[in-house]
């Protein structure tokens, strides 16, 4: 089982826009001054990252206001307007502190104009649902994208943390296609590999973002004394002294080994351990090494 290599581009969808098996999540961007917020754009490049996912939240207040992450994404965009060409620009809406969800149409379009405004752009590659809102039926955020599309201010559509279920209700009122599915997805959050969004995805051909791919650090950090985090770690630990790819790179390509290609979205700001997670596209995965990793997560044998 082979790891695609950064040329072989991953499709979102139907959409037309395609990128590389790796990603780069801006959640913990904000905060940054010019010369560091243009570092870390330049690290993910470097490795051939093609997708840059952020969200209006991001930032919201441990580093700034709302919008925060997105503003400082814009105000690096206006100093080089050529950067914009370089990746797909993806962002999410319909987190509101402190209601805490909207997914209304009204919303969705309100906050989307917000999103490009702050970025400085005419028009965003993707725009997510961050999570769903049970109070907005799913008609009414089918409307909202065909508006945004029509509008020309999206190209592309997607939904982050739906379950299958919420998905396929989405699914029956949309005109547009739906181009990803952005789940929770590592080795120490494997839900998705039973919980029907992976095999949603393979059976309506919809790109996967993993989000939190090392666990909230926790699989590069190697420190956690989580039973299901310590044996994870030990594993992976054994598999870098023999391959000589670290935890982190090897925990990417885990997640990219699913037949399904999810998209794992790095969350490191540094702009060195981004650049070492780069070797994920290097690993040749074993099934018995594979499957070694998940049963070592669920602490028992697979059935």
């Amino acid at each position: 089982m082979i790891v695609t290599a950064p040329a072989d581009r991953i499709a979102l969808g139907a959409s037309g826009l395609a990128v590389a098996p790796l990603g780069w999540g801006m959640w913990r961007y904000a905060g940054a001054d010019m010369a560091t917020a243009r570092a870390r754009i330049d690290a993910a490049l470097s490795i051939g990252c093609t997708l840059f996912d952020t969200a209006d939240i991001y930032g919201f207040g441990s580093a700034g206001g709302f919008g925060a992450a997105e503003e400082l994404l814009g105000q690096v965009l206006r100093s080089e307007p050529a950067l914009r060409r370089q990746f797909v620009l993806a962002t999410k809406a319909g987190i509101t502190p402190p209601v805490p969800y909207d997914s209304s149409a009204t919303y969705l379009v309100q906050a989307c104009e917000a999103s490009l405004r702050r970025l400085g752009v005419e028009q965003v590659d993707l725009l997510q649902v961050h999570r769903p809102d049970v109070l907005t039926h799913p008609a009414e955020v089918a409307r909202a994208f065909e508006l945004l599309q029509r509008q020309g201010k999206v190209r592309a559509f997607g939904v982050s943390n739906y379950s299958a279920q919420q998905t396929r209700a989405l699914l029956a009122h949309l005109t547009v296609p739906l181009a990803t599915l952005q789940p929770e997805f590592s080795l120490l959050a494997s839900d998705a590999l039973e919980n029907g969004i992976l095999d949603l995805a393979l059976e309506r051909g919809i790109a996967v973002l993993a989000w939190s791919p090392l666990a909230q650090g926790r699989l590069g950090a190697g420190n956690s004394k989580d039973d299901a985090a310590a044996r994870v770690i030990a594993l992976l630990e054994a598999l870098s002294a023999r391959t000589g790819v670290t935890r982190a790179a090897l925990a990417c390509s885990w997640i990219m080994a699913h037949p399904a290609r999810p998209i794992p979205l790095i969350g490191t700001q540094e702009p060195a351990r981004i650049r070492a997670i780069a070797a994920a596209y290097d690993v040749v995965w074993t099934r018995a090494d594979w499957y070694a990793l998940l049963t070592a997560a669920r602490g028992v044998p697979l059935p």
